[in-house]
């Protein structure tokens, strides 16, 4: 009676210890699956993450560069600020300087035709004919005023030269009587000034004291000779004799 009912047993509890493995397999399937779901869930999350990460590195990068742009568009209204203001003052500046200039330049034209009217006279024709046509530049409105105060500085300068060149020209001298002669004229600076006639056998010198010119005798002729042979460089360089031009304050 024993035996069988041992295998009556075994009989019973067959069906039993395999439903329970199969219910195990089962849960260990089911563990499996929902262990790659969540792998592959945690994969996703990981990927998701790097992106986010790299999203936000991008994006700090991003507002660092924004933030310096900023900085240099700030320095740059700035710069253009400071530069407006400059520019305004400039040009007040340069509205007052105009309206100071020009009464400027008109004192020295007028300086400028006392100094030639008053001086010996070298070149005295070109000299008034030069002051007149700058007189008559003044009221055009094409020349700026820029340009016409360049020219009268170059005027100034010309008669700055006369005061240190030797040199020579053709013109006419007043005699007194009003007669006037075509002569050779050469001037040492502003201190010898003297002519001879074209056919070289008259000789005179001008008086600074008297204004006007006075005749020298034949004793000169030699110097004055030389120096215009100097002046027109025809010999090398030498001593000159000859006599002033100067008024007496000038020449103490």
């Amino acid at each position: 009676m024993k035996p069988s009912l041992v295998l009556i047993s075994l009989a019973v509890t067959m069906p039993v210890f395999a439903n329970s493995l199969e219910d195990a397999k089962a849960i260990e399937n089911r563990t499996n699956t929902a262990s790659a779901v969540s792998q592959k869930t945690v994969d996703k999350s990981a990927t998701a993450a790097l992106e986010l990460r790299a999203e936000i590195e991008q994006l700090t990068e991003e507002t660092k560069n924004l933030k310096v742009y900023r900085d240099h568009l700030q320095g740059l209204v700035k710069s253009q600020h400071n530069e407006m203001a400059s520019l305004n003052d400039q040009i007040a500046e340069i509205k007052n300087t105009r309206q100071g200039i020009v009464p400027l330049m008109y004192d020295m034209l007028d300086g400028l035709q006392k100094i030639v009217s008053q001086d010996r006279p070298i070149k005295e024709e070109g000299r008034l004919a030069r002051v007149a046509k700058l007189k008559a530049l003044m009221p055009r409105a094409d020349v700026s005023d820029a340009e016409k105060y360049r020219r009268i500085l170059e005027a100034y300068q010309i008669e700055i030269d006369y005061g240190t060149k030797l040199g020579t020209y053709e013109g006419r001298i007043s005699l007194g009587d009003a007669q006037q002669m075509e002569a050779e004229v050469l001037y040492l600076g502003r201190v010898s000034l003297v002519a001879r006639n074209l056919s070289q056998t008259r000789y005179w010198t001008w008086n600074a004291n008297q204004r006007q010119w006075q005749t020298l005798d034949s004793s000169d002729k030699e110097d004055i000779d030389k120096a215009f042979k100097l002046a027109e460089q025809q010999i090398a360089p030498t001593f000159l004799t000859l006599p002033v031009s100067l008024t007496k304050a000038e020449a103490k």
